[in-house]
């Protein structure tokens, strides 16, 4: 027991962490029915100016620099599909392809940033609890303070005016536009929203693993879809609260799998297998579930 203790509480805090894009992609996949591919660059766009930020020696400063890049990811992301007239999905590709040239740029041309010697918000709150019994957990404590942060926030976001705005035009675009209610702002609302917290997301992991590579949001998006989609299977409600509950908890299920593949050794390499396997799992496991009773019927009667 005492083996996966560790186990658990780095699965906790890289899902905590995690749970924060899941939260992004909630809102602009679930709320907006906006399949916003960007977010894997928008993920290494926090992480670079929160690194830089931090660099300079303004370690709480990065968080909300970090989280206004994101906005500013969300806007251009929203502006190709509203004013542009570019396809959602192709204005996150768009966007996700120049994001990588721009992170570049942030981190000075350099792919990689070291931030061994940096003070981060982590290193601050270790110093703040060093000596006392939450010593080894100072970065579960950030960690689940940004998500409990995020999810309140966006609880009482989508039950206000712009937000109740925001899942009806994910509902019905043309009865809002009956509505006087403006499409066109409500996206671009919800996608600088969803932005932000993945950008704060990526600024927080670069901080905790105390370093940023041109590639630490590879893949996010699917390891995002896969949380959203666990938890939406192990919380299936309509209530608000809950359903955010089951981002974050299909967020820690997600990196406890993963988690527990790293500990048996398996190659770096077969990593991108695993969650993909995970996707595939969460998307069809619904679907398989509700064919079976079909399935056992047809068995039996060939037995018979």
């Amino acid at each position: 027991m005492a083996t996966f203790l560790p186990l658990i509480q780095t699965a906790l805090e890289l899902g905590l962490i995690g749970s924060l894009t899941v939260l992004a992609l909630f809102l602009s996949y679930s709320m907006l029915n906006v399949c916003d591919l960007s977010t894997d660059g928008c993920f290494t766009l926090g992480a670079s100016v929160g690194a830089v930020v931090a660099i300079s020696g303004h370690p709480y400063l990065s968080i909300p620099a970090a989280m206004l890049a994101g906005v500013g990811s969300g806007f251009i992301t929203a502006f190709l599909q509203t004013k542009m007239g570019v396809d959602s999905l192709l204005s996150g590709i768009i966007m996700n392809t120049a994001l990588y040239s721009v992170n570049i740029a942030i981190m000075g041309g350099s792919s990689l940033l070291n931030m061994n010697k940096t003070e981060t918000v982590f290193t601050h709150i270790q110093a703040l609890v060093k000596d006392g019994p939450l010593t080894d957990a100072y970065k579960l404590i950030v960690a689940f303070a940004a998500a409990a942060a995020v999810a309140g926030f966006l609880y009482i976001f989508l039950k206000t005016r712009i937000g109740l705005s925001i899942r009806a035009t994910g509902n019905n675009p043309e009865m809002v536009r009956s509505s006087s209610i403006n499409p066109v702002m409500t996206t671009i609302v919800g996608l600088c929203v969803s932005g932000s917290f993945t950008a704060l997301s990526g600024c927080l992991l670069a901080q905790a693993q105390k370093s940023v590579n041109i590639d630490i949001g590879s893949g996010m998006v699917t390891i995002a879809l896969a949380s959203l989609l666990i938890g939406s299977t192990f919380i299936k409600s309509r209530r608000m609260g809950l359903r955010i509950c089951g981002t974050i908890l299909g967020a820690f299920v997600f990196r406890l799998v993963y988690t527990i593949a790293l500990r048996f050794n398996m190659p770096a390499y077969m990593l991108k297998l695993v969650s993909s396997v995970i996707v595939i799992i969460a998307i069809s496991g619904p679907y398989i579930k509700s064919k079976y009773p079909e399935f056992a019927r047809r068995l039996e009667k060939k037995r018979c």
